[in-house]
């Protein structure tokens, strides 16, 4: 790449959110460069478990909403992307079933259940028995679960594959191993970035740095999104031991196509440290020998750890950032798989101009900005 650039739109990070937003706007014909400080995806977006499981939020959360919709996008997405690339991402329609082990867990698990359905949402109680006819492998004492039919889980490594190949089959530049150094901030608005030695120009940029996006230099009021480490281990066996997606209160067991599962994932503030912990390894254990003690016997494949987004209020971050010019697109969080394609395809639409038909308001970066005095 020349030490100068120019484009219409410069995504920085090359995650789901970036890849998507790079794909929309290759689609309306923008010229735009996809910027990444190491490979394609090699951050949250590969580390991830892949479920898409809006129902899992508060049922009276503003993320709820958008989660809904993130879930339906995907439902299209999979099959765009496989008819333009030819990757199937393995989406399962299996569903999800969230299972107890207590009276506690029950009564809890029976008030969500009220409060989703008067929303309108489908889920159906199981009981033990019912659980484990459809999951033999579940432990015995498991006394019930809901079963969230529309829930999924997807593969995000296929995924994030499948975005990155759209989005260059539509005419978007993808630049691997450039750290942004910071932005080009010329008459009090974004021109474009830094990225060591060379500079790339464009009028609107989108940060989709993921747990880096309050790192972006030069950018006035920065969200505060922090990195939050989450740890997975993936056993291995053919036929997996699990057909559907299962939770418990203290994490969860996803089956993938390729005959692993994967457990996780702890919650932890360490920094941009992704050590794999004995701690976290022992905790992760713990709970998926609870919810199929079976796995007990199974070979672990692999151990890793990734950084998701948080923000103080575990919201995400989307909509115009302190400078004209700047768009945010981050701070997903947990459910950063499940929101990306769809957060990317809003950021696109802010960075031409236009506005998404979901109210963004309680995602709005100005709700973190310290007033101005006058």
């Amino acid at each position: 790449m020349p030490s100068s650039s120019s484009c219409d739109v410069i995504v920085v990070g090359a995650g789901v959110v970036g890849l998507a937003a790079a794909r929309a706007l290759a689609a309306q014909g923008a010229r735009v460069i996809v910027i990444e400080r190491r490979r394609v995806g090699a951050e949250a977006s590969s580390a991830a478990a892949g479920m898409i499981a809006p129902q899992a939020c508060e049922p009276h959360s503003p993320l709820l909403p958008l989660a809904l919709q993130g879930r339906d996008r995907h439902l299209q997405l999979a099959a765009e992307l496989e008819e333009e690339t030819g990757i199937g991402v393995d989406l399962s329609r299996l569903g999800r079933l969230e299972v107890v082990f207590d009276e506690a867990g029950e009564e809890a698990l029976q008030r969500a259940l009220r409060e989703q359905r008067a929303q309108g949402l489908d889920a159906a109680v199981l009981s033990g028995d019912e659980v484990r006819e459809c999951e033999p492998n579940v432990n015995p004492a498991v006394r019930g679960a809901a079963y969230f039919a529309g829930d999924r889980r997807v593969d995000n490594v296929r995924l994030t594959r499948a975005l990155a190949a759209s989005a260059v089959a539509r005419g978007a530049t993808l630049v691997t191993g450039r750290p942004v150094t910071g932005l080009v901030v010329e008459g009090g608005r974004v021109a474009g970035v830094r990225a060591g030695a060379e500079t790339l120009r464009a009028p609107m940029v989108i940060n989709a740095c993921g747990a880096w996006a309050g790192l972006l230099a030069d950018d006035p009021q920065p969200p505060p999104v922090e990195p939050v480490r989450g740890q997975i281990v993936a056993f291995d066996m053919a036929p997996p031991l699990l057909r559907h997606v299962v939770w418990s209160a203290r994490g969860y067991l996803v089956p993938r196509g390729d005959g692993r599962v994967l457990a996780g994932s702890t919650v932890e503030r360490a920094g941009f440290d992704k050590s794999v912990t004995a701690g976290g390894v022992r905790a992760i254990l713990d709970m998926a020998l609870q919810i199929a003690p079976a796995l007990a016997d199974v070979r672990i494949a692999d151990a890793w750890a990734g950084l998701r987004p948080g923000t103080p209020d575990g919201l995400p971050v989307i909509g115009k950032g302190a400078l004209p010019g700047l768009v945010h697109a981050a701070g997903l969080f947990r459910d950063g798989i499940l929101l990306g394609p769809l957060v990317g395809e809003m950021a696109a639409l802010l960075a031409m101009g236009r506005s998404p038909s979901a109210d963004l308001a309680a995602f709005s970066p100005a709700r973190f900005r310290a007033a101005i005095p006058m």
